[in-house]
């Protein structure tokens, strides 16, 4: 069973039909959206500030979520998915966003909808980065734009099979 834990009277509130792996860690000032996943080692820690998770976002393996105090909270849109071991941290996510594996998105970004952020790239404090970029690098640079094939073939089809995936362990 994931840890799901209270801190200073405030206990995550999930949305419908969450997948919480058993070593998933969810803690404090967190609020999901329906659909919501987050798989094996992720943690979801809204200790210092709060978290909020728009619907049918996917948190993989080794991800972490986190905020900075008294500063930068985490808003995340619906329909993203953050890829196996990124960290994203006190910034904004808008909707339809993938993050590749590895990426970090530090505080106060803000990722337009329908971006890819690289795997392994670092999106550095405050970057605006325009819907529908393509983001690669270290630091993270605009490398193109998001089209039509990319945006379904990766980004929606993402976040809708890890909602499949979430059922094979609910069933």
């Amino acid at each position: 069973m994931a840890l799901v834990r209270s801190l200073k009277g405030i206990t995550p509130a999930f949305g419908s039909d969450p997948f919480l792996a058993e070593t998933a860690v969810v803690i404090g000032d967190v609020v999901m959206g329906d659909g919501c996943s987050v798989w094996y080692n992720a943690v979801v820690r809204g200790d210092v500030n709060s978290i909020r998770i728009g619907h049918r976002v996917n948190v993989q393996d080794g991800a972490v979520l986190h905020c900075t105090y008294r500063k930068c909270g985490l808003a995340i849109g619906n329909d993203v998915s953050i890829g196996h071991n990124a960290i994203v941290h006190g910034c904004t996510v808008e909707d339809k966003v993938l993050i590749g594996m590895g990426a970090i998105v530090m505080d106060q970004a803000v990722i337009g909808t329908g971006s890819v952020i690289a795997a392994g790239a670092v999106v550095t404090q405050g970057t605006v980065v325009e819907p529908g970029s393509l983001m690669a690098g270290v630091p993270a640079k605009r490398i193109g734009t998001v089209g039509k094939d990319l945006s379904e073939g990766e980004i929606e089809r993402v976040a809708r099979n890890y909602g499949v995936y979430a059922s094979w362990y609910t069933l």
